[in-house]
C-alpha cells in the first residue's frame, strides 16, 4: 500500500487522536455509536475495518460541536447535515500537508528553531530527506502548547518511551501477519495495527484521566 493511499484514509484510532484535543470526552465507542445512528458512514476495508476520510473527520467535528456548544439532539443534527449535503462545500475537506520544509514546519507549528532542534535531539521529531510529515507537525504543535506550562522536549522523553512500548504490543500481533505470503497480508497487518493502536490510545486516555483525578484529589 502506498504512502499516499495510507494517508488518504484513517483508522478509528487515528480519528480519535485528531479529535480528542478539542473533544476530550470523545471515545471510540462514541464514534461507533454515531455510526450506528447513521450520522457518519465510514468506508469499510475488505476485512471489515473502518476507513475514515478527512471529510468524515470534519463531519464528526461538526456533530460533536453541535452537541457540546448548542445541545442539539442527534435527530436535529442529522437533519442539519442532510440539508448541508445538498449544498456544495458545506463541510470543507482539508487534507493536511504530506510534507513540509523546516521553515514551513516552524511557521505552521509556531515554534522557534531552538525548540525544533531540541525536539530532534530527543528523538521526538525527525525529517526524512529534509522533509517533515503531518505527524511531525502535530508533535511540534503539541510541544509548543505544552511549553506554556513549562514542559519542554526534555520532559517528554517518557511519553515517547511509553509510545514505543505500546508499539511493541502492536508488533507482537502484526508480526505474524507480516510474515505471511498470502495476498493482502500487508494490508491486513496495517489495518490490524491501526485498530489495536486506537484501542490502546483509548485505554491510555482513560488511565491518564484517572491518574490526574487522583493527583487533584478528586
Amino acid at each position: 500500500m502506498s504512502a499516499q493511499a495510507v494517508r488518504a484514509f484513517m483508522s478509528i484510532g487515528e480519528v480519535l487522536a485528531l479529535l480528542q484535543g478539542e473533544f476530550p470526552d470523545v471515545t471510540i465507542s462514541k464514534i461507533r455509536f454515531l455510526e450506528g445512528e447513521g450520522l457518519i458512514e465510514p468506508q469499510r476495508s475488505p476485512s471489515g475495518y473502518r476507513k475514515f476520510t478527512h471529510a468524515d473527520v470534519e463531519r464528526l467535528r461538526y456533530i460533536l460541536t453541535a452537541q457540546r456548544d448548542h445541545y442539539l439532539p442527534l435527530r436535529v443534527i442529522k437533519e442539519n447535515l442532510d440539508e448541508q449535503a445538498a449544498r456544495p462545500r458545506a463541510l470543507p475537506q482539508e487534507t493536511p500537508p504530506a510534507r513540509l520544509s523546516r521553515e514551513e514546519l516552524l511557521r505552521a507549528a509556531e515554534i522557534d528553531e531552538d525548540t525544533l532542534a531540541e525536539l530532534e535531539s530527543f528523538g521526538l521529531v525527525a525529517s526524512v530527506a529534509r522533509w517533515y510529515d503531518a505527524d511531525a507537525l502535530e508533535i511540534a504543535r503539541n510541544v509548543g502548547s505544552l511549553a506554556r506550562f513549562g514542559l519542554h522536549a526534555r520532559h517528554l522523553r517518557m511519553v515517547r518511551a511509553a509510545a514505543e512500548r505500546e508499539a511493541s504490543l502492536v508488533e507482537q500481533v502484526v508480526a505474524p501477519l507480516l510474515r505471511r505470503r498470502a495476498p493482502g497480508a500487508i494490508g491486513q497487518a496495517e489495518e490490524t495495527g491501526r485498530e489495536i493502536s486506537g484501542l490502546l490510545l483509548e485505554l491510555h486516555t482513560v488511565l491518564l484521566r484517572g491518574s490526574v483525578r487522583r493527583v487533584l484529589g478528586q
